[in-house]
């Protein structure tokens, strides 16, 4: 396999390593340094740091042009040599101009060392899973070399380009008094974005006849060097009391964190009813030859299709219909919460209702408990969910407590969805009837509701052992989850749901971007003297595009 497809090479791995520049974002230090509040010597260690980078930069580049068979690409690897030793000469006139001095001498960081040994490694042609004879002679070696080193520098300048981009966004243009805007402007200018553009498409032009094994190992020396630059990021000393990781920012002395979370579309992937729903179409009787059904209890496949079609179709339909009726013909000038419980018990006796339709239709009749603990097991999970939850109950900073609420019919499905490896959570949903691990069709109702939800959100508290303080965290993504995402002191909204939005905002709820929510959060903390402030039915909630956000927020790196 040869060759580049469309968006090209390096876009690709951008976008499947992502994540993982979040982890970099949520640093304290790109917090701090976003809120304008980073101590002045953090900033200027950083900045020191570059010196070496550079350095590193204008090696590997000199030996790529080497490398580079195409004239054309030799001129362009060279331009951007040229460039790097430019900022080497004015770097620390650069920095005068920035409103800083850089100290006579600095110190180079082990993680930043991390980086620039393993470019400069690549770039001499000690690549795992390669073997470069003493002299690298041919074209395609030559031309593989100048790849690889490529693969090893364009994360680095992309990773750059997009913190400077997200923090300014969040920026004034008139903000005189942020310290550190002159050198944000710097990263997030044409000029800098042209030459990480440059990169990528030089990567992709040298990768042109590269076969698949050699993409792949491109692919993991790009991935290599996106993970030793986050490590830098997350490695900057920091003196100052900080927003995250939330874990660490709270004593546990003090305070116990509970965490809980929804299961649907949260976790999974996919609707747990649905699921369920399938695995009784998937299991039933068929009709015979003469198109005549069974005689067993259940309805035959073909049935059961046609009758849980009915059910999803009028569901959706209602649902529509329920939303719209409980919107207020005005948007709330205010946080209007006591509206909000009013306009949720109406939605709470829908989904009732639904249920209660799902009981008579007899399609959870019949289903093997064993079928529903092998699905549970193979449920395919919102990337990254998994690997949080691992990490949170083995965190040892914090002796987590952490809660599924869910209005999913089956607790057995959810309990094994992470019984082989994340055993400890307490899950709180309803549950099927069984008569010898075989389903009645009854289900066991104890959260139906959003009323119910926030009743076991509240019980869950009034267990707890009264030493200190609670600190709460909510993850969600539907209506239901309104009322316990903001009871939490933290509420985090994962997914689009548009009913949500739109309830939310009759309601007078502001939904902010969990990144510029702690930037702001990070101001007011040096602003009130230390204080975080993070309470519940403060009307505000919290938004993440994935789990890597949540990791990184309450964990860190």
């Amino acid at each position: 396999m040869g060759g580049v497809v469309d968006g090209g090479m390096a876009r690709r791995f951008w976008i499947k390593f992502r994540n993982e520049s979040v982890f970099a974002i949520y640093s304290p230090f790109v917090i701090c340094l976003a809120s304008g509040v980073l101590d002045s010597d953090s900033f200027l260690y950083f900045v020191s740091q570059d010196v070496h980078f550079l350095k590193a930069f204008a090696q590997a580049y000199e030996l790529a042009e080497e490398y580079a068979d195409d004239d054309e690409d030799k001129i362009a690897i060279r331009e951007l040599r040229k460039g790097v030793l430019k900022k080497l000469k004015v770097h620390d006139t650069l920095v005068r101009e920035w409103g800083f001095e850089l100290p006579k001498e600095s110190t180079l960081d082990n993680a930043a060392v991390n980086y620039t040994d393993f470019l400069l490694a690549t770039a001499s042609g000690k690549v795992e899973g390669e073997k470069f004879p003493g002299k690298i002679a041919t074209p395609f070696e030559k031309t593989k070399l100048a790849a690889y080193t490529l693969g090893a520098i364009a994360p680095c300048m992309r990773l750059y380009a997009f913190i400077s981009k997200e923090i300014q966004a969040l920026l004034d243009p008139d903000d005189s008094d942020h310290i550190y805007k002159k050198y944000i402007d710097s990263l997030s200018s044409q000029k800098f974005e042209a030459a990480a553009l440059q990169i990528e498409d030089l990567l992709d032009k040298l990768s042109i006849s590269l076969t698949g094994e050699e993409l792949e190992v491109i692919e993991k020396l790009y991935h290599q060097a996106m993970k030793l630059e986050v490590d830098f990021f997350s490695a900057q000393p920091n003196v100052q009391q900080t927003i995250a990781p939330f874990s660490r920012a709270h004593d546990p002395r003090e305070h116990n964190l509970t965490i809980f979370s929804d299961f649907d579309m949260t976790f999974t992937a996919i609707d747990s009813s649905a699921l369920l729903a399938e695995i009784a179409i998937m299991t039933a009787p068929k009709a015979d030859l003469n198109g005549c059904e069974t005689h067993l209890a259940r309805m035959s496949s073909v049935d059961l299709r046609t009758t849980w079609s009915i059910l999803s179709s009028q569901y959706t339909e209602e649902y529509e219909q329920c939303i719209e009726s409980i919107l207020p013909s005005e948007t709330a000038e205010g946080f209007n919460y006591e509206g909000l419980c009013k306009a949720l018990e109406q939605l709470s006796h829908f989904e009732k209702a639904a249920n209660s339709r799902v009981i008579q239709s007899g399609v959870l009749k019949g289903l093997n408990l064993e079928d529903i603990k092998r699905a549970g097991e193979h449920l395919i999970l919102q990337e990254g969910c998994r690997g949080f939850f691992q990490e949170i109950v083995k965190d040892e900073h914090w002796k987590t407590d952490v809660h599924v609420l869910s209005y999913c019919w089956c607790g057995d499905l959810i309990r094994s969805a992470f019984l082989s490896d994340l055993n400890v959570l307490n899950v709180h949903s309803n549950e099927l009837d069984y008569k010898e691990s075989i389903t009645t069709g009854e289900i066991i109702k104890k959260v139906e509701s959003p009323m119910e939800k926030l009743q076991a959100f509240n019980d869950v508290l009034k267990g707890c052992s009264n030493d200190g303080k609670h600190l709460t965290i909510y993850i969600g993504g539907s209506v239901g989850d309104l009322l316990c995402l903001l009871k939490a002191d933290v509420g985090i909204v994962i997914g689009s749901s548009s009913s949500l939005r739109r309830l939310g905002d009759q309601f007078g709820i502001s939904f902010v971007p969990l990144f510029s929510g702690l930037v702001k959060k990070q101001r007011e903390l040096k602003e009130g003297g230390g204080s975080s402030n993070w309470k519940g039915l403060s009307g505000i909630l919290y938004t993440v595009s994935s789990w890597a956000e949540i990791h990184a927020f309450i964990l860190g790196s």
